[in-house]
């Protein structure tokens, strides 16, 4: 099903103020804190993360270690995928927020690939470590997740800014 442009919901002016006040909290929490991690939503997406690792793990070793991070952003698109097909609006928001903020704890741990200080669950191999190694890559950690970082916090204010194009658009 394609969503045609009547089909999204309307968005209302509390719908959307409770979203960009969600990012902007996001924001100025990573602003303002020495801590990388918002306990409620990065527990989800560390469930997710090693979720990835069994599934894909059936596919080889590499797509396996891979897997914990495809693992915790294919949940969210599924989810912003199911709420597209519906024209939910607000949620389909919401769901990309979320998809987004998960490149911020990416792009932490491809950070820590060669200094390799962040706890591990289970203390096991370090993903990206061993990824970017394999890749040859590992010299570029900080660059690469640099670029990740950016890429969360270009689609969580692409996505608000979709949002307020749609909220305009019912007003």
């Amino acid at each position: 099903m394609d969503t045609r442009e009547s089909d999204w919901t309307p968005v209302s002016a509390m719908k959307f103020a409770a979203v960009v006040l969600a990012v902007v909290a996001l924001g100025m929490f990573f602003a303002n804190s020495d801590e990388d991690f918002l306990p409620v939503i990065d527990h989800v997406n560390l469930a997710f993360h090693e979720a990835g690792h069994i599934f894909f793990g059936v596919f080889g070793q590499w797509t396996g270690i891979l897997g914990g991070t495809l693992g915790q952003l294919l949940m969210p698109l599924a989810a912003a995928g199911a709420f597209w097909r519906q024209g939910h609006t607000a949620s389909f928001a919401i769901a990309l927020i979320w998809f987004f903020e998960n490149f911020i704890n990416i792009a932490r741990y491809v950070a820590d690939a060669r200094a390799r200080q962040l706890p591990l669950v289970g203390g096991g191999d370090h993903d990206w470590t061993n990824l970017l190694f394999h890749w040859n890559l590992l010299q570029q950690d900080v660059a690469i997740a640099s670029w990740l970082n950016a890429v969360a916090w270009a689609g969580m204010i692409g996505t608000l800014l979709w949002l307020l194009w749609r909220w305009q658009g019912t007003e």
